[in-house]
């Protein structure tokens, strides 16, 4: 296997050089090393799956990075067995991440109104600035304010710019940029934000942001940086045995990347997906067929890009959602022995888990 990624250096808030890390090894290492503590059937047949794959990406990319959910310890979200603001537990998140070839995590945020979850990223933030690694903001759409949606997203964006990503905010060193500038990645929730608008006040800051969109929306090309893929089952929609695991529309989303070879191109893997535990579950599944959705998705931008045209960045999504079946922090399952995704911080905390 020859596959590299890209590892960003930084050096105050202006990225250098990238620095390719050969990947062969580093592969085989990545999922067996997710596995659940104590199988070593999965750790075994993983890692012969991984040789049998061979994947082989184009030399210098992508940069990998894992979509992180910072509201565990409260009422509202289940039970994972850890506070998303115990600094020993993010600190061992962080380790286990480098360990498997994470350089980043894009933490899910939903501005500063949330005061949870805004101190939950300032808390990360500030230990990945101390454990050399990258955080990046995933800004859900605000959207309890109707008629002032436009300026609940500049007012939380302002925000999060004065705070984590600006040059006087603190730890902003750990911040993610590409081209040396900080990324912000939204997540919209409804078709009410003038991003025109937010892009002409962002455009204004001394230190103005990449801003990458969720999928591909043609009538925001102008307004955005750049688009992120994320987990969509395709265009037959969601299947009751989850057979859909999303090919088509991984596929559709680099090729339509191609039409835009001026922005950035967020590719995307996922393990699975089931919402139907979840309280406001609406039944959607993804079957995870023994650990070949995330090896199928993992490696599919490889029709679409080459050493002439690398892809940039790969999100594995996600790090630690739970409710929606796609944690990849206590491994995949490869139905060689039980691992039911909901293992947490006492996994963690042995070291065969870590």
């Amino acid at each position: 296997m020859q596959f590299r990624w890209k590892v960003l250096l930084f050096t105050g808030y202006k990225m250098s050089r990238f620095r390719t890390v050969p990947l062969p090894a580093l592969l085989l290492v990545l999922l067996p090393l997710l596995l659940t503590a104590g199988c070593a059937a999965h750790r075994g047949d993983l890692s012969s799956s991984l040789r049998s794959v061979r994947f082989t990406a184009p030399q210098g990319g992508p940069e990998l990075l894992a979509v992180y959910q910072p509201w565990f310890g409260t009422k509202e979200h289940i039970n994972v067995g850890y506070s998303s603001q115990d600094r020993v537990v993010l600190e061992r998140q962080l380790e286990q991440a480098k360990n498997l070839g994470i350089s980043g995590f894009v933490v899910n945020w939903y501005g500063f109104r949330k005061e949870y979850t805004d101190r939950s990223y300032a808390l990360m933030q500030q230990l990945a600035a101390a454990n050399d690694f990258h955080v990046a903001i995933q800004y859900d759409e605000a959207v309890d304010y109707p008629g002032h949606t436009t300026e609940a997203v500049i007012q939380d964006l302002q925000y999060a710019y004065d705070r984590y990503m600006g040059p006087q905010a603190p730890g902003s060193a750990a911040y993610l940029r590409y081209d040396g500038r900080p990324m912000i990645f939204i997540f919209p929730k409804i078709n009410q934000t003038d991003w025109n608008r937010v892009r002409q006040v962002t455009q204004g800051w001394q230190d103005p942001p990449l801003l990458i969109m969720k999928d591909i929306d043609e009538q925001y090309a102008n307004d955005f940086d750049g688009f992120y893929a994320w987990i969509n089952p395709g265009a037959a929609g969601w299947q009751a045995n989850g057979s859909n695991w999303g090919e088509d529309y991984l596929q559709n989303f680099y090729s339509r990347m191609s039409r835009y070879p001026d922005k950035i191109a967020v590719g995307a893997a996922w393990p699975g997906f089931d919402d139907r535990r979840a309280s406001w579950t609406l039944h959607r599944y993804m079957d995870a067929r023994c650990g070949r959705t995330f090896e199928d998705s993992l490696r599919l931008f490889r029709r679409y890009y080459d050493r002439e045209h690398p892809l940039p960045f790969l999100l594995v999504e996600t790090w630690n959602d739970y409710e929606e079946g796609t944690a990849i922090e206590s491994g995949i399952n490869t139905c060689n022995g039980k691992n039911d995704g909901q293992r947490n911080a006492a996994l963690l905390s042995s070291p065969a888990g870590k």
